[in-house]
């Protein structure tokens, strides 16, 4: 096999071990814990969908693969829940160390490419990187709503820390941070976030 099919294949299977990644967020409607697969997926779509509501104009195709790509680094990094301060600590260093061996099975130019896109979603800077991490944050938040907070219930979060999260969606949406909002509102008045 040519040896440049056989880097792309062997990290094509790599891929494949994110569907085990499970993370703290239920499923809609009090399913399962969703795996980082189905996460990244969900959220790609999503950018294509609320596209509209960009605070800038972004190129949707780079924005679907940084939201698509953004988690591969938890195949061996782990997942880090969202308000865990403590797995925080040591989150960078370990995705960064996952990024370099993960993007690095590929071809350098394929995997330069991804490397930097991945780097790109992190530093949050540019049109696309914003909205992606808006997609990134809204996603759990809907699905949690759905749930009626069951998530939040569980780890007993409260309001002042899902705003510490979504007000960086401001910088990819202000149309979806009102959203947002607006669910937090409704969720600290069911009792399902701690009212600080």
């Amino acid at each position: 096999m040519d040896e440049r099919l056989k880097k792309q294949m062997a990290f094509a299977l790599k891929l494949d071990e994110e569907k085990n990644i499970f993370r703290q967020t239920h499923l809609s409607h009090h399913g399962r814990n969703e795996n980082d697969a189905e996460h990244a997926w969900h959220m790609a779509i999503m950018a294509y969908v609320l596209q509209e509501y960009s605070n800038e104009d972004i190129d949707i195709g780079r924005t679907m693969l940084m939201c698509l790509i953004h988690d591969v680094v938890e195949i061996e990094a782990g997942d880090t829940y969202a308000y865990d301060e403590e797995g925080k600590k040591t989150q960078k260093e370990r995705e960064a160390k996952a990024a370099k061996d993960i993007f690095g099975m590929l071809p350098e130019d394929q995997g330069k490419k991804l490397y930097d896109l991945f780097y790109e979603f992190e530093d949050a800077k540019t049109p696309e990187s914003k909205f992606a991490h808006a997609m990134d944050n809204l996603q759990p938040l809907m699905l949690n709503n759905s749930n009626n907070g069951g998530d939040w219930k569980e780890h007993g979060v409260s309001k002042s820390q899902v705003y510490g999260r979504q007000n960086r969606t401001k910088e990819g949406s202000e149309v979806l941070f009102d959203y947002t909002d607006q669910l937090i509102k409704q969720n600290v008045k069911k009792g399902n976030l701690k009212d600080e």
